[in-house]
């Protein structure tokens, strides 16, 4: 029973005893200050029409939450100028402090603000002994219903905030699953599909040779063969590339690409890069071997250059060939890897730009997302 206790007095403090005492209070001021049996009972109607009241205009919307606030403020006043009570401003600037909307809640804050100075203000004038006693809390309270409501919707607002950021960062990540599921679906019909379809056509024309020319049919069966050891090293690439690659990593791939097809290679690969994502760097990653990958199928290139420059705000990737170079037509466009390649970077707010001019370049920017770091070192 007491960690029970010791559990709520530790996630709740000591606020609801604070807002208990508030709650007895003006009961306490209504027999101290009241000569009559009608004063004492009107206090007690306003005290009770006041939590009634408040419940109500807490759980308000619309128009009604003016209607009720303003009846709020008015009971408020009216204890304080009847019966020295003024802490019913506390409930008060908690409730609109609660409010969402931003125009509600500047409304209700200066109304109930000026109100407040005012009957304070006429207490002291009319030199209200009970009121004059308790200056220092009247002070205290006053501050209270100038700070306490910002220092709410502040807290209500980073609330928000924080539930929208949970939100996005849930969406980037179901973004980022489709993005892979597609980039997976793209690789296995660019490569597993086509080796498929010359297995199932070298088999269907083995299957015709087998009588005709049995030694023609056992060349096609090789051929299979080795198509389907081919498909296979395919496939577990592809599954490796699923676990990430770094931009280093790929680099030393992308020189052993280039060296087994005689072209040579020149990168900058001794640049330390820093503020570059997981995810950023497993994207340009990919889209360097595709551009690596055009530059030894359709250049004719003897030299290949990879230019890495990190600026303020962003990443410059550049791959340079002295190939053939290109056109940009329409089907240069749609072909070559370019539009996987583009929707990739656009995933990462990334660009790519394609110059023709003396070969080809393809100049990849990524910007840098300091946050983005932020949250993987953390994790």
């Amino acid at each position: 029973m007491f960690k029970r206790y010791l559990s709520f007095l530790k996630s709740t403090g000591i606020s609801p005893y604070i807002w208990t005492v508030l709650g007895i209070l003006p009961f306490y001021f209504i027999f101290l200050s009241a000569h009559s049996t009608l004063r004492i009972v009107i206090g007690i109607l306003l005290t009770i029409s006041f939590f009634i009241v408040y419940r109500l205009a807490y759980i308000s919307k619309g128009w009604s939450i003016f209607l009720w606030s303003s009846i709020l403020i008015i009971i408020s006043t009216a204890m304080n100028i009847l019966f020295s009570y003024v802490y019913f401003a506390f409930f008060i600037a908690y409730m609109i402090g609660k409010k969402k909307d931003r125009a509600t809640f500047l409304t209700l804050y200066i109304l109930h603000l000026v109100i407040t100075t005012i009957s304070i203000n006429i207490a002291i004038i009319l030199q209200e002994e009970l009121l004059i006693r308790q200056l220092p809390f009247i002070i205290i309270t006053w501050i209270s219903v100038i700070l306490l409501p910002f220092s709410l919707y502040s807290r209500n607002e980073r609330g928000q905030l924080q539930e929208k950021l949970v939100d996005a960062n849930k969406r980037i990540s179901d973004l980022v699953k489709l993005e892979e599921r597609q980039r997976i679906a793209r690789d296995l019909h660019d490569t597993l599909g086509q080796k498929l379809s010359l297995i199932g056509l070298k088999s269907d024309l083995a299957r015709k040779l087998i009588t005709k020319d049995p030694e023609l049919a056992q060349h096609e069966l090789r051929d299979v063969q080795q198509t389907a050891r081919t498909a296979l090293n395919e496939v577990r690439k592809i599954v490796s590339q699923m676990r990430g690659i770094r931009i280093k990593d790929e680099l030393k791939r992308i020189k052993q690409i280039l060296l087994a097809a005689e072209i040579s290679f020149e990168c900058n690969d001794n640049l330390q890069l820093s503020n570059v994502s997981l995810l950023t760097e497993n994207i340009v990653s990919m889209c360097l071997k595709e551009a690596v990958t055009n530059v030894v199928k359709h250049s004719s290139a003897t030299l290949c250059k990879i230019s890495i420059k990190q600026m303020k705000n962003e990443i410059i990737f550049s791959v340079i060939d002295n190939g053939v170079g290109c056109n940009k037509s329409e089907k240069f466009a749609s072909g070559y890897g370019l539009i996987g390649m583009r929707e990739r970077l656009e995933f990462v707010n990334g660009t790519l730009e394609v110059n023709c001019e003396n070969g080809m370049t393809l100049i990849m920017k990524v910007p840098i997302d300091v946050k983005q770091i932020e949250v993987e070192e953390l994790e």
